[in-house]
């Protein structure tokens, strides 16, 4: 089957992060997409929120890198989920990172009108329905999509905030 690397990235604000509807997968997902050729997942998460979202972010590690100088590294994904896609059909090897905004860094707010919202941790907890602004029903986050998003709310808690 073929494959193809992608890459989410769990925007935290405080205590939330934000999601988008997926019209073609029918899901609320994390800002995310393909890696480019010759581009790094790093890079392609930064470049993939902001190209989506309008929001500069830099990723927050959860472990620390071991020591040493040569070869470079890069921050573990949070996750590294294989999802079958069915349009293809073909499987996407998806690495979830948790990232904040840049400070000092001036965005548009994301918003429900555009198949955007801000999911509070307690939302997540409760494993709360979410409102799609354009039908007016309340629909599921998905229990990957639910547990990585709050592991990447504690990741960046824990870093300092956003």
């Amino acid at each position: 089957m073929e494959r193809h690397f992608t890459v989410s990235g769990f925007v935290v604000e405080g205590n939330r992060t934000l999601l988008h509807w997926h019209k073609k997968l029918q899901l609320w997902l994390p800002p995310g997409g393909h890696i480019d050729p010759d581009e790094d997942p790093i890079q392609a998460v930064v470049r993939e929120v902001r190209e989506e979202t309008g929001i500069a972010a830099e990723v927050v590690p959860h472990a620390a890198l071991p020591e040493f100088a040569e070869p470079p590294q890069l921050p573990p994904p949070l996750a590294i989920i294989v999802a079958d896609v069915p349009q293809g059909p073909h499987q996407h090897i998806d690495m979830s990172y948790a990232l904040r905004p840049l400070p000092g860094v001036a965005h548009t707010e994301p918003d429900g009108d555009h198949g955007f919202i801000w999911v509070s941790e307690e939302q997540l907890r409760r494993n709360e329905a979410l409102p799609l602004a354009s039908c007016g029903v309340d629909l599921p986050v998905a229990e990957d999509v639910r547990v990585i998003g709050l592991q990447a709310i504690a990741v960046v808690r824990a870093a300092g905030g956003a």
